[in-house]
């Protein structure tokens, strides 16, 4: 990555204080598109996990953090690039697979085994990881999953692992999560409500543009109280002391996640045709029309590379068996490519 500090162990990279949060905030920036107060609230909540992990040998207090907002906005692709970019050991589990268990211990103890796998089977490396739990607001006490946990056993059992504890994993060894940085993430629908039902700062009277943006970031925040309103136990609430929001992507974000990234879905595409000889040539109109798609589907981001895939897998298909064409023209979504034959060619 250019501009960014070199990658090694965490003892060495994750400590270093060039990894200051507007650094990774900039970092996060190469590879996810949009979001950028929840960027620059992740960006702090790591950062001071890490030099609190680098100033004291001792128990620490963590700050685990709560990402809400609508499927498809970038929540696990930013919590995954976030360890990448840190070189850190990162795992990813569902709360609704925890609940569909008996086990809940079992299957927590198989993340942890995973994170350990990740991060080379060194367990005191893994206990500078991070671990996203996805969709913890299905565990809402009002859900329950037929044949398996409660949710609010599965709350209680993942309150334990965040707060700090030693896990005896498969083969006998032995991780401590006091130092494991675990980030939440979940939709949370119906939670607006929620927050606009009991929050009252609305009632102070406010004058000037300045005044009234404070208010309606005061009226937006999550509080906990609204998180156990929503069904959350209030321990469970207690140790995810950071929240921050994603909002909907608008149509203009979701083209530039198809072209801008790093590894974006384009230049992938792009250096796959450019392996065979072929340019390969996408039209703005092209993505735009992807991005209203994904709109109308209410998939966000997720189903982006699905549907470019689906618009260049026949083209692709056909290409290796064709070494007279070098170029490939999509103007549409909607018409047939143009395929562009070389000097020579038929």
């Amino acid at each position: 990555m250019s501009g960014s500090p070199a990658a090694a162990s965490p003892a060495s990279a994750v400590f270093d204080r060039r990894f200051k949060p507007s650094v990774i905030a900039r970092l996060l920036g190469e590879y996810v598109i949009g979001q950028e107060e929840a960027k620059r609230t992740l960006a702090v909540a790591v950062y001071a996990h890490y030099r609190k992990l680098a100033l004291t040998d001792a128990e620490i207090i963590k700050s685990n953090v709560l990402l809400i907002g609508p499927t498809g906005t970038g929540k696990t692709l930013m919590c995954a690039t976030l360890a990448r970019v840190l070189g850190v050991p990162f795992v990813t589990a569902d709360a609704t697979t925890l609940a569909q268990t008996r086990y809940v211990a079992d299957e927590i103890e198989a993340v942890l085994d995973r994170l350990v796998d990740n991060a080379g089977g060194d367990a005191r490396r893994a206990q500078h990881g991070i671990v996203f739990i996805d969709e913890v607001d299905k565990l809402k006490l009002a859900h329950a999953e037929r044949g398996g946990a409660s949710a609010e056993s599965v709350q209680h059992a993942l309150l334990k692992i965040m707060e700090g504890a030693p896990v005896r994993l498969r083969g006998g060894a032995q991780l401590d999560t006091s130092r494991v940085l675990f980030i939440c993430g979940g939709t949370f629908v119906g939670l607006a409500e929620i927050i606009a039902s009991q929050h009252s700062f609305g009632v102070v009277s406010t004058t000037g543009a300045d005044s009234r943006k404070i208010m309606e970031r005061l009226n937006s925040h999550v509080k906990p109280t609204d998180l156990v309103s929503y069904g959350l136990i209030p321990e469970f609430v207690g140790r995810l002391t950071v929240v921050a929001r994603f909002g909907n992507l608008g149509r203009d974000e979701l083209v530039r996640i198809m072209t801008e990234p790093r590894q974006s879905i384009y230049g992938q595409f792009r250096a796959i045709f450019a392996g065979e000889g072929v340019e390969l040539a996408v039209a703005p109109r092209v993505f735009a029309e992807i991005a209203d798609l994904a709109i109308e589907y209410k998939t966000g981001a997720r189903s982006l590379r699905g549907l470019f895939e689906e618009m260049v897998g026949p083209v692709l298909f056909a290409i290796p068996d064709r070494p007279d064409v070098k170029r490939v023209e999509f103007d549409s979504l909607y018409d047939e490519p143009r395929l562009v034959a070389g000097a020579g060619g038929a």
